[in-house]
């Protein structure tokens, strides 16, 4: 089932060691196949360097496994809440990439100081609350706090990125740490200066709706 999806999957995973964004077996990407309203997501534990399409498992809204011979990522009730609660959400990422889990460390977002937050995210990177892990406890976290952003930090955890497809998702993953990156070493020189709200309207949109071919 869902062959082609499975085999972007791969791929898609194969991004985040590829872009610093996990470390060996930490991390998934989800995608919900729009036709059957079934999701894609990796098997737990298995290394990247392993991962091939039998690896990524078939399930159901309701966390059922409909294909495949491998038990799910450990994240799979949040990425299925995620789905649940939001209709136009069709990728999910989860990262522990360093420096965005910094912020996440220290209960802060992510402040729009740089053009490039403000187009891809539309303002602050948010930062959830803290939640265990292995339920839908994450999940709501994330609905509750993502707002209008692609990416949201959970306190004392990670990254957590959604997109209109996986790939989408995995751009916001993969912006995510490096504009954290360079925020972090700009508080190492001072206070940077947050980009007026008005101006950071204008270049989302711009990034939005104008922005490539």
């Amino acid at each position: 089932m869902l062959e082609k999806l499975k085999e972007e999957m791969v791929q898609l995973h194969l991004e985040l060691p590829k872009h610093n964004l996990v470390v060996w077996t930490g991390g998934n990407v989800s995608a919900r196949d729009p036709e059957s309203g079934l999701v894609v997501i990796k098997a737990s534990g298995i290394r990247y360097e392993d991962m091939r399409p039998e690896h990524m498992l078939v399930v159901d809204m309701d966390g059922k496994v409909v294909e495949g011979n491998f038990k799910p990522s450990s994240d799979t009730a949040s990425h299925l809440y995620i789905y649940k609660h939001r209709a136009d959400v069709f990728g999910v990422v989860h990262t522990h990439s360093a420096y965005a889990t910094a912020f996440a460390a220290v209960n802060k977002p992510i402040p729009v100081v740089l053009t490039a937050i403000a187009d891809e995210f539309g303002g602050p990177i948010p930062c959830g609350g803290f939640a265990l892990i292995g339920d839908e406890a994450i999940g709501k976290v994330v609905v509750e706090s993502i707002g209008t952003s692609p990416a949201v930090l959970i306190k004392n955890h990670g990254v957590f990125t959604i997109g209109k497809s996986a790939k989408a998702a995995v751009q916001a993953a993969v912006m995510t740490e490096d504009n954290a990156k360079t925020v972090w070493m700009a508080l190492q020189m001072g206070i940077p200066d947050v980009i007026p709200a008005e101006d950071v309207k204008k270049l989302h949109d711009r990034y939005t709706n104008v922005y490539g071919q």
